[in-house]
């Protein structure tokens, strides 16, 4: 009767265990022998359940890769098509089966274009930038500088906005030149920087004229100044100028309002900022007078020399 006993809650036990675990129980079964008659039992409850009949979905299968040149022609072909984000997942196929091949080269740079295209500029910075950190002496290095720094240009916002990413794409296109002059990309990579130039230039003299109205002239002048440093060869030079005197004759700092306003007719004589800064010192009795001394005759000297 014991026995018996024993014999229903072994079953019982064997009813109950968790179904998600028929190889723990076959690894258990294979590492501990046992009774045959035991072991049939088990085999018999367990069979009974389907924990070991469909073997086949446990089967491992080596898929081959697919050959680096095939994965290339079919992302060509989605570009065609204008599916952007499957070409770049088709490229990224080739990085992964294919690492330390050429076409792993060819692939990243197309998936820099891909999503360029797409556009997802952020993720074109990244591959770019993890192309030219991986090939910096390949041919197409100056290509990825160029990707970058569209990906930045085209997010520069006007001057109403942030514009860190007008300060990113002239930073990109100013390596591009330096670091390849003689690419093909050079010569619209140096439109572009003057294009970023002048923006930033132009937000300078936004938020100068802001602080000029609310007569904080120290901020004013600072940006002003900082036109004049980084910005010199934009359009906005002649106004800054102009806004120096201006700023200045208001502070009634006059040897430098009468520096920048000689400066500005020195180097733009024909200018309406040049008129307006000669009637501007002449309603208070003053004329343009350059001081040799003042730090706006030494940016004088560079404007001179440009």
């Amino acid at each position: 009767m014991f026995a018996l006993v024993r014999s229903i809650r072994s079953f019982s036990i064997a009813l109950t265990l968790p179904r998600a675990l028929p190889l723990a129980i076959a690894a258990l079964l294979a590492a501990q022998p046992a009774a045959p008659a035991r072991a049939d039992f088990l085999d018999s409850v367990t069979s009974g359940f389907g924990l070991f009949d469909n073997k086949e979905k446990y089967k491992t299968e080596v898929v081959p890769d697919t050959p680096a040149e095939d994965l290339y022609n079919q992302g060509l072909a989605k570009l065609k098509t204008q599916d952007y984000e499957n070409a770049a997942k088709k490229f990224g196929e080739i990085e992964k089966q294919h690492p330390s091949s050429e076409w792993a080269r060819k692939a990243l740079l197309m998936i820099t274009y891909a999503n360029f295209k797409k556009p997802a500029y952020d993720d074109a910075v990244q591959s770019a930038q993890r192309f030219i950190g991986l090939y910096p002496n390949s041919p197409d290095t100056p290509y990825a500088f160029y990707l970058a720094g569209m990906s930045y240009n085209n997010q520069a916002l006007d001057v109403m906005h942030d514009q860190s990413s007008a300060e990113k794409a002239l930073a990109i296109f100013s390596q591009l030149v330096e670091k390849y002059p003689k690419s093909e990309y050079a010569p619209e990579a140096k439109t572009k920087i003057q294009i970023m130039r002048d923006q930033l230039a132009a937000k300078e003299m936004s938020v100068g004229r802001y602080y000029l109205t609310r007569k904080n002239y120290t901020a004013a002048i600072n940006r002003f100044h900082d036109v004049l440093g980084k910005y010199q060869t934009t359009r906005h030079t002649e106004e800054a100028l102009y806004r120096l005197t201006e700023a200045y004759f208001a502070m009634g700092v006059v040897e430098e309002a009468q520096t920048a306003a000689a400066i500005l007719g020195h180097n733009y004589p024909d200018s309406q900022w040049y008129k307006d800064a000669f009637a501007l010192l002449k309603n208070g009795g003053l004329a343009p007078h350059e001081n040799t001394d003042s730090w706006l005759s030494k940016i004088g000297k560079t404007l001179r020399a440009s």
